[in-house]
């Protein structure tokens, strides 16, 4: 099972969505969310007020044509609820084990110092040593002592409680960009997590994706360094007159 919420950079969210897609998985249920959420507000359409809309929790399965005997359940939260994650995640879990999944994984976001036009590395995290050995063998960055924020990083704990393996991929985001969805990171985890499970995925339409983003990074980049050098430097020209 693939489990994902909303995080930094969009990069769980992102890659789940975009493994549901390329693979044509089908929706077979979701979670009530009025347990666990609580509309705090309306969307207004045209002047008009549309009625509450709760976030959705869905389930979605994939079985590969030449295995019927392995198959891929993800599950996509549009919202990480401000209350009660402890027992969304136990929801999510019991489903899991009524599959009998035999693996949890799950991607989040690695804030660090690197520019966004790099390449962008896969930090992880397991369970079990045996599975940190398997992270290292498809080259993964092992940091040693992490925390990994929210129920992204929660059901990895929560799992190994039941006695289920679990692992958690980061991808690598830059510190200064922390709230622009960031697909090159969703791409690298996919590289990843493509291997591990043993499928193919075309990843080309999010490699254009991540290229255009990286363009518009560019363009803030330059106007927010245009912004710095008009409000915090003085014009040569300027001193040069009052020393003649």
């Amino acid at each position: 099972m693939l489990a994902s919420w909303p995080g930094i950079g969009d990069v769980s969210l992102t890659a789940a969505r975009y493994l549901v897609e390329k693979l044509n998985a089908v929706e077979i249920g979701q979670i009530e969310p009025i347990h666990f959420f609580e509309p705090v507000g309306v969307t207004v359409k045209d002047n008009v007020v549309e009625s509450p809309r709760f976030p959705e929790s869905k389930f979605y399965y994939w079985q590969p044509r030449y295995n019927r005997d392995k198959g891929l359940v993800i599950f996509i939260a549009e919202e990480q609820p401000g209350f009660k994650g402890y027992e969304l995640v136990n929801c999510v879990l019991d489903v899991a084990q009524r599959f009998k999944v035999a693996r949890v994984y799950s991607c989040a976001a690695a804030v660090t110092r690197v520019h966004h036009s790099e390449e962008m590395k896969v930090w992880g995290a397991a369970t079990t040593s045996k599975l940190v050995d398997e992270l290292n063998k498809h080259n993964v960055v092992l940091r040693g002592n992490l925390r990994i924020a929210g129920l992204n990083g929660l059901i990895l704990g929560m799992a190994k409680e039941r006695g289920m393996d679990g692992i958690c991929l980061l991808g690598e985001v830059p510190a200064y960009a922390t709230q622009i969805a960031n697909p090159r990171a969703s791409l690298a985890v996919l590289g990843i997590l493509t291997k591990m499970l043993g499928i193919t995925v075309d990843l080309t339409e999010l490699g254009r994706l991540a290229e255009q983003v990286d363009e518009e990074m560019d363009r803030i980049a330059k106007r927010v360094t245009a912004e710095f050098i008009d409000q915090f430097t003085e014009p040569i020209w300027e001193q040069d007159e009052e020393e003649e």
